[in-house]
């Protein structure tokens, strides 16, 4: 929506537009705050589009889409009209005195979140609902004599568009009621619909391959799958021919049972992702398809849509086959186990890991001619019975990770290949701004860098002096923080990171809605059903900006649970001396734990320090509700 409200500043043909947007054009129109001149409509003067943002006191300001506002609109809490943090909002101008440009909220034109989180605490004699996420207090569309029937704390989820409350969620006292907070914040949920769980149940639970019998069977080749302990549904399987030097990339089919527009898809669509946290899973797909008919388990068939490629004496790729498949894993490893057969210290039971590695390893340092190797560190957090924290880990890449990550990347690629239109995985070189930031932090840790317009070179040479430096992990967490996100799109513009010409995602159909939109297309060229490929087609650049929104709300959710477990923590220990150091340093300090726990946020203000600076924080206060943790520096390391 962000970018056909900004076509209205130049003006935009109806032709244009599309379907979800007429209707918003529509209601620009009868708000006289749109008009149509020479077939093409413009935004009226003294209105304005932008993203609401809503201070602690209740002040709105308007982030416009329009580049000529240099600053901030101010909307007084009167002028709000209803609005809410985050939405997209239509702003007609005030005439004012003051130099300060401001406002007042017309209408919402695409909510943040269709629903809000408050938990209920008395003001007075009167007991209202405190915004989670904003801190704001709200009258509850409710008597007061049934809300103090509730006890002090009780979290209701409420409806935006009308301020009913459709939800108890529980007390916000309560530490097992975290993942229903951070998906509810959301709107997420882990509850699917009954028509899509008839649907996922009517597979049943086995493969029949008499019933498929164009497809080609692969049951007798030693496939395996390489996933964390933890992992419930298997995307993929690999198999390596060691004579034929043919490495297979076997896919779960979901497209074989999720058919476009039938329930299971819609919910899908509007999920996006898998939802990951360190106790449970929310699936994007139904338990009955993520978990079993579609997971590639061991010993069972199951139909997969395979890459076949082919590698030359010097590993170049001479071919790449696709087609739709039936196999039957014959091992499911996990990380761990494969980094043992790596290391000699557990045997190989289907005989080619090794070899595959040594492949793999090869192709990896090819890759990296063109590409980056960024050491990321994923933070792991281990719960008790209590759902409290009991042990935090970043989880690096091992061996075992860069087999699979490489074996995957060379079916993504080749399926990219064979799109010409539809859905990529593009990531774009960073901005020059972010660059000169990124080489001014650097400086005031002893790198002494210059611009240089080969943006991958100079990456690269920054490496490498970390590496002589030994902080090679913490430059390139400042290196990543300059990078913009991957996202998705219609149309290719490459990836930088990686340093493909044209890149897509192709193996992770149970946890993307992207990937399995893709084995659609795929599959109607397979059969040169261009009719069909053009209907998949169909809005695809709205569904892509939906899809890389989704995926950033995903991890929003995931991410809030994490910072939930460690405000709890924290409020128990108040008062106390921990070590961390400084991740950000721009509008207010943010150190890190890097103590007998690490990974938590500390929001430390009144202080200055350069990044990754080691400090000593005592934490000064834990707010359960926001998620945030408070400090302050006691002493430079």
């Amino acid at each position: 929506m962000k970018e056909f409200l900004r076509s209205l500043l130049n003006g935009v043909s109806q032709r244009e537009i599309s379907a979800t947007n007429l209707e918003v054009l529509r209601n620009l129109v009868s708000l006289n705050a749109v008009s149509e001149h020479k077939g093409r409509f413009y935004l009226n003067n003294g209105f304005v589009c932008g993203r609401l943002d809503i201070s602690s006191n209740g002040t709105g300001f308007l982030m416009p889409f329009d580049d000529r506002f240099k600053q901030d609109i101010l909307i007084e809490n009167k002028n709000l009209n209803n609005s809410h943090y985050g939405d997209i909002v239509l702003v007609k101008l005030l005439k004012t005195a003051k130099k300060r440009q401001s406002g007042k909220v017309v209408i919402s034109l695409k909510l943040a979140n269709e629903t809000s989180v408050v938990y209920t605490k008395f003001f007075g004699s009167a007991l209202l609902g405190v915004n989670i996420k904003t801190g704001l207090s709200t009258t509850l569309k409710a008597s007061q004599k049934s809300l103090k029937q509730l006890p002090v704390g009780t979290l209701l989820k409420i409806n935006n568009l009308n301020g009913e409350i459709t939800q108890v969620l529980g007390n916000i006292n309560d530490p097992l009621v975290d993942d229903k907070i951070s998906l509810a914040i959301y709107n997420k949920s882990s509850e699917f619909s009954q028509s899509s769980e008839l649907e996922a149940a009517a597979w049943g639970d086995e493969v029949d391959a008499l019933m498929y019998p164009n497809r080609i069977d692969l049951q007798n080749l030693a496939f395996c799958t390489i996933d964390p302990v933890s992992a419930k549904d298997f995307d993929d399987a690999i198999y390596f021919d060691e004579k034929r030097r043919e490495i297979y990339v076997a896919i779960a089919d979901v497209s074989e049972y999720v058919s476009p527009y039938n329930s299971i898809d819609i919910e899908a669509k509007k999920r996006g992702f898998s939802i990951y946290f360190p106790h449970i899973a929310v699936p994007m797909l139904p338990h009955a398809l993520s978990e079993n008919i579609c997971s590639l388990k061991p010993n069972v068939p199951r139909l997969v849509f395979c890459f076949k490629i082919s590698l030359d004496d010097d590993l170049n790729v001479v071919k790449e086959e696709l087609f739709e498949a039936i196999i039957c894993s014959k091992r499911r490893y996990n990380y761990d186990e494969v980094d043992r057969i790596l290391n000699d210290k557990q045997t190989d039971e289907i005989g080619w890991i090794k070899n595959l590695y040594e492949i793999t390893k090869n192709l990896r340092k090819k890759r990296l001619l063109n590409g980056f190797d960024f050491r990321t560190n994923e933070l792991k957090i281990s719960l008790d019975e209590a759902v409290a924290i009991t042990a935090t880990t970043f989880e690096t890449d091992t061996p075992s990770h860069q087999l699979v990550e490489d074996c995957m990347l060379l079916a993504n690629k080749a399926a990219a290949k064979r799109i010409r239109r539809g859905v990529f995985r593009n990531h774009t070189p960073p901005d020059l701004k972010k660059i000169y930031n990124l080489l001014d932090d650097l400086a005031l840790l002893g790198f002494d860098f210059s611009y240089q317009s080969d943006l991958a070179n100079l990456i690269r040479k920054i490496q490498a002096k970390a590496d002589e430096m030994g902080n090679r992990d913490e430059i390139d967490k400042l290196i990543i923080k300059s990078q913009k996100k991957a996202e998705y799109s219609s149309e290719n513009l490459g990836h930088f990171g990686l340093g493909f010409d044209r890149y897509t995602h192709f193996t992770s159909p149970i946890r993307r809605y992207s990937d399995l939109i893709l084995h659609r297309l795929l599959k109607a060229i397979l059969k040169n059903d261009e009719k069909f490929y053009n209907y998949l087609l169909l809005n695809i650049e709205q569904t892509c900006a939906s899809l890389s929104e989704l995926e950033r709300e995903a991890d929003r959710v995931a991410f809030d649970f994490i910072d939930r477990k460690f405000a709890r923590w924290a409020s128990l220990n108040i008062g106390k001396i921990f070590n961390c150091y400084v991740s950000e340093n721009q509008n207010i300090l943010v150190a890190k734990l890097d103590d007998i726990f690490v990974g938590a946020r500390i929001f430390i203000s009144g202080y200055t320090a350069p990044l990754l600076s080691k400090i000593r924080v005592k934490i000064t206060e834990a707010d359960i509700a926001s998620a945030k943790i408070f400090g302050k520096v006691v002493k430079d390391v």
